[in-house]
């Protein structure tokens, strides 16, 4: 018996020791899920619930403004409002009122002017077949609409402050500055490379809320105001900018070009101040209709940064300093051949000029834009160390500029440079370059020695108390010297003479020694050179002893009639240079008339010899010209100077009148070059002169030097050629 017990005892003893270890089991599992529940997944229960019990609306800070570098506004935030849903609370309302959707949704369309279809869309919304708790309906609207919001006096329905971004210049330097999309982040150029100092940090309002997501009287609410970002000052000067926008326009329509880019620096330190790109748009209103996104691209893209082509002759700025440094030239004693084209291996390449310049010096070559010059100087250089130079002056990378989007550009590997390709590089085919990284490169010989990188900021500031404070200059500079100063300052007197003397004549002003040099390059579409389709380039400097100004001019796809770069892009060049010149009151050493005279355009004396007083005068007056008449005779005899002499706009020109209707046969003969096959047909049609053509394009040199006199019916043999300079 007592056995037994002691078996039962034995066996409770066990039963109790499971039931323990049960309960301690059960213990364990509710700690550890109260402790899962309270510790791990409290931050997650604890957003939750503030959200069922609070309201929480964002408050958008004012983007910070950007600024030229006078202060002048460029593109501004202004004060408008926003419309959200709180859709948990605007359904409440309707179920409380036994309102309809519908009816909400034109109301609202109503007052906001919107489709009551969106609205309605807006307010049903659903993600993965729930109901979402809160929409936005409209965004930067203005205070007459947001009071009409207000006064339905609708539950649900928030209405807090917002900014829009306006650029109150339009079109003006859009594609540098770039705008912003519809929640005011950049997208593109300055709005987005420096969004994170324009952009500021967003304040929010939080309130507590009862079941139905109405404000309590009682509580306390939060309010965290936003901070507004910081204004950027750019290196750009508004008035600069007005200049080439100007011009560009000009050129644009005049040349019926494709697209037109204006550049200009200061070569002292990198900064841009000003680039334009026609055609263009306007950043108020970014998103065209009728328009794809890949066409938008299109528009929004800025090609002074984004876009390479094959430089053509103003690279041979390039080559000209690797043989100067590099000694393997002395220009005093330089001399070369050109007889219109080179044998290099089994390949005949030919000069711009087909029949040749001849007996050329350094300085020759530079000013005619010699192929055949600067292929031989190319092959003194040789490829590695031409390499050298093309990789100092930063071509085959990015400048690093701060805007998006920039090319690389592609120069052709040493190892793999041929004895073809060393030619024709060396007068600027076969690689490609941006127009950013040939004006970093042009600023080095501009400012004496260095590379220095383009930059369009300033400094980033902030307006207190109505005056801009400092936060943070541009210091990426990166600047590293690649030449010596005396070649440079060497470089800068032989192109001096390209624009005095040579194929940059267009861009002459009296009295502001301006350097630079021309460049016409066909253009490379799917890998082969395209029929007709030419940039005419021209890169420029100012004053040549010291420059304080570099500008580049870019014109893309011109009329085919006339797209040599020496008669269309230093026009362009020559006008934005005289503007930035009395803007900055640069010196001169010509007195204003001589000024006056250089900036007049050239105007080839008509015949009107033979011709009634009147009709004679009509003429001249309509070709820009005056006149004196000696004599009381009804028809002119004749003119001084001579029929076809070239003079400037406004020059008075002699008449000798008298009754009869003999008058001098002899005419001057113009200077055509540049002149397409029609143009010069008809200039010696009406001077009286017969014509005879060879080869295609436009006119490269004419039998007959311009100014010498000949009589009427005289032949002139005019050689036509595609003028890649």
């Amino acid at each position: 018996m007592a056995k037994r017990i002691y078996k039962d005892r034995g066996t409770m003893r066990k039963r109790m020791v499971w039931v323990f270890l049960i309960f301690l089991l059960v213990f364990f599992a509710l700690v550890s899920r109260l402790f899962y529940l309270m510790v791990y997944k409290s931050p997650e229960y604890k957003k939750k619930a503030v959200s069922q019990w609070t309201s929480i609306v964002q408050i958008d800070p004012k983007r910070g403004d950007i600024l030229d570098r006078n202060g002048n506004e460029l593109a501004i935030s202004a004060n408008v409002y926003r419309v959200d849903l709180d859709l948990n609370t605007l359904r409440a309302y309707m179920k409380d009122k036994k309102i309809s959707e519908v009816a909400v949704s034109k109301k609202l369309a109503e007052a906001l002017d919107m489709d009551q279809l969106e609205v309605l869309k807006t307010i049903k919304k659903t993600i993965n077949g729930k109901q979402i708790g809160a929409a936005i309906l409209a965004r930067r609207i203005e205070k007459e609409k947001a009071d009409k919001v207000r006064n339905l006096d609708i539950e649900g329905v928030v209405i807090s402050g917002d900014t829009k971004r306006y650029y109150p210049n339009g079109n003006f330097l859009a594609h540098a500055m770039g705008h912003t999309n519809s929640d005011g982040k950049g997208l593109t150029g300055i709005e987005l490379v420096y969004d994170e100092y324009l952009r500021g940090t967003k304040g929010k309002k939080i309130s507590e809320t009862d079941s139905r997501r109405k404000d309590l009287p009682y509580s306390i609410a939060r309010y965290e105001k936003p901070i507004d970002g910081y204004d950027v000052v750019l290196t750009i000067d508004q008035m600069i900018q007005h200049f080439a926008e100007k011009a560009a326009d000009e050129a644009l329509r005049v040349n019926k070009a494709k697209a037109v880019s204006i550049l200009v620096m200061d070569p002292s330190n990198g900064e841009v101040l000003a680039m334009v790109n026609k055609p263009d748009y306007n950043p108020n209103n970014p998103w065209e209709e009728n328009l794809s996104y890949e066409e938008l691209q299109q528009k929004w893209r800025n090609r002074i940064v984004s876009d390479t082509f094959e430089p053509g002759s103003i690279f041979k700025v390039v080559t000209a300093t690797a043989a100067l440094s590099e000694k393997v030239i002395e220009p005093s004693s330089y001399s070369v051949v050109c007889n219109g084209s080179r044998r290099i291996g089994s390949n005949t390449i030919r000069c711009w000029k087909t029949s040749g310049h001849g007996t050329q010096s350094f300085v020759d070559i530079l000013k005619n834009s010699c192929n055949v010059g600067f292929m031989d100087v190319g092959e003194k250089v040789g490829a590695e160390k031409l390499n050298k130079y093309i990789k100092a002056f930063g071509f085959g990378k990015k400048t690093g500029i701060d805007l998006n989007g920039e090319a690389v550009g592609i120069i052709k590997p040493t190892e793999k440079i041929t004895n073809t390709d060393l030619a024709t590089i060396s007068f600027g085919q076969t690689n490609t370059v941006s127009c950013i990284q040939y004006m970093t490169a042009f600023n080095a010989i501009a400012n004496g020695e260095k590379w220095i990188r383009p930059h369009m900021l300033k400094e980033i500031s902030r307006n207190i108390e109505g005056k801009e404070v400092v936060y943070k200059e541009y210091d990426k500079y990166d600047q590293k010297q690649i030449i010596d100063k005396n070649i440079a300052e060497q470089l800068r007197g032989y192109l001096e003479k390209v624009i005095s003397e040579g194929g940059g004549r267009k861009a002459f002003i009296d009295g502001y020694h301006i350097a630079g040099k021309t460049g016409t390059a066909q253009k490379v579409i799917n890998g082969k050179y395209a029929s007709g389709k030419y940039i005419a380039s021209f890169g420029g400097m100012a004053p040549a002893n010291n420059p304080k100004i570099s500008i580049m001019v870019s014109i893309d796809e011109p009329d085919p009639s006339n797209y040599y770069a020496g008669q269309i892009a230093t026009v362009v060049a020559k006008q934005v240079f005289y503007d930035i010149f009395n803007y900055l009151a640069f010196k001169t050493d010509a007195s204003g008339e001589e000024i006056a005279k250089s900036l007049l355009k050239d105007v080839i004396v008509p015949e009107i010899r033979g011709m009634k007083k009147s009709d004679a005068l009509k003429i001249l007056k309509d070709n820009g010209l005056s006149a004196d008449i000696e004599g009381d005779g009804e028809y002119i005899q004749d003119i001084n100077p001579k029929p076809g002499y070239t003079v400037k706009e406004n020059s008075k020109i002699i008449l000798y009148s008298g009754n009869g209707g003999n008058y001098n046969k002899e005419v001057a003969v113009p200077n055509l070059f540049g002149c397409t096959q029609e143009s010069a047909s008809k200039i010696l049609r009406e001077l009286g002169l017969r014509v005879e053509y060879t080869g295609q394009g436009l006119v490269s040199e004419q039998s007959i030097k311009p100014g010498e006199k000949v009589s009427k019916g005289t032949l002139i043999n005019l050689h036509l050629n595609v003028i890649g300079d």
